[in-house]
């Protein structure tokens, strides 16, 4: 699977969705959602910074290696660079709004470390 135009505004992934709620200058918002049982690709970035807010569901987030468990109205922040993603270990629809800041906020700042659904390049 290739991953969406650089600026996509929305778009379905095996895992779930998201969409951009917000974009401009220096930072963007989405809103992401995770299907019961799956979880984004471990990754890093290396022009943005991320803060994630949960607000609905109870995540797994893992961050440098580290799992740190979020439910609603918890957050997290993801500086530039750091290996992270997303999980769902529940059974019911997780949601999170992202909020990524940086010079450059474009789909393809991602490298994959480890995927589910075999997008490491």
């Amino acid at each position: 699977m290739q991953d969406p135009h650089p600026f996509a505004k929305s778009h379905e992934a095996p895992w779930g969705s998201w969409e951009v709620l917000l974009t401009e200058p220096g930072h963007q918002v989405k809103r992401i959602h995770v299907k019961a049982g799956k979880r984004l690709s471990y990754q890093t970035h290396a022009k943005r910074s991320e803060h994630w807010f949960v607000v609905q569901g109870s995540g797994l987030a893992v961050l440098g290696g580290k799992d740190i468990p979020l439910s609603a109205g918890q957050s997290l922040d993801v500086p530039v660079g750091a290996p992270h993603r997303m999980g769902n270990p529940g059974n019911s629809e997780l949601i999170f709004i992202e909020v990524q800041r940086g010079d450059y906020l474009g789909e393809d700042d991602i490298v994959r470390l480890d995927d589910d659904f075999g997008r490491v390049r």
